[in-house]
């Protein structure tokens, strides 16, 4: 599965790439996220628990950061296994541009993939998933560093567009 999407956050680029490479934003950020520690040096360590379809797990997994160019852009990738349910493993390309008035532009370019018992969901079940799982976290991503509240914005899935 493979999204590419941009969103303009309220925000200076220093602002942006802080909570970018900030644990306790990321794991407000992330939808089921139960736990994230670590740091962007040494990589995370995440627990996370989803309902895809039919099946629920609880991913545990790590995180790292890579092509770190300090505020501009960086890769994320992790790899999660969820016992019996299988695994998700992706990785997410970020860059940071300035936009009008101050406000930054995040542009992000997703590549996910899922084995197991989750694969047998289909492709179409696991994009839809993947989709939303992303806007959500760029949802609550832009709300928490904007400030506005707990990222239910009523931009929705504008940034598919």
């Amino acid at each position: 599965m493979e999204l590419h999407s941009s969103r303009v956050i309220a925000a200076d680029r220093a602002t942006v790439w802080a909570a970018l490479n900030s644990a306790d934003v990321l794991r407000d950020c992330i939808p089921g996220c139960e736990e994230l520690t670590g740091n962007p040096e040494d990589g995370f360590a995440a627990t996370v628990k989803q309902k895809v379809g039919p099946v629920k797990a609880t991913f545990k997994g790590e995180v790292t950061l890579s092509d770190v160019v300090p505020a501009q852009s960086y890769t994320i990738s992790g790899e999660g296994k969820g016992g019996v349910a299988g695994f998700a493993k992706g990785s997410a390309n970020v860059r940071l541009e300035d936009a009008e008035d101050g406000a930054t532009e995040l542009f992000y370019d997703v590549d996910a993939k899922v084995g197991g018992k989750l694969a047998q969901l289909g492709s179409r079940l696991i994009d839809g998933f993947a989709r939303k799982m992303a806007d959500q976290f760029f949802e609550r991503f832009q709300a928490h560093v904007e400030g506005t509240g707990d990222g239910e914005t009523e931009t929705g899935s504008a940034a598919e567009a």
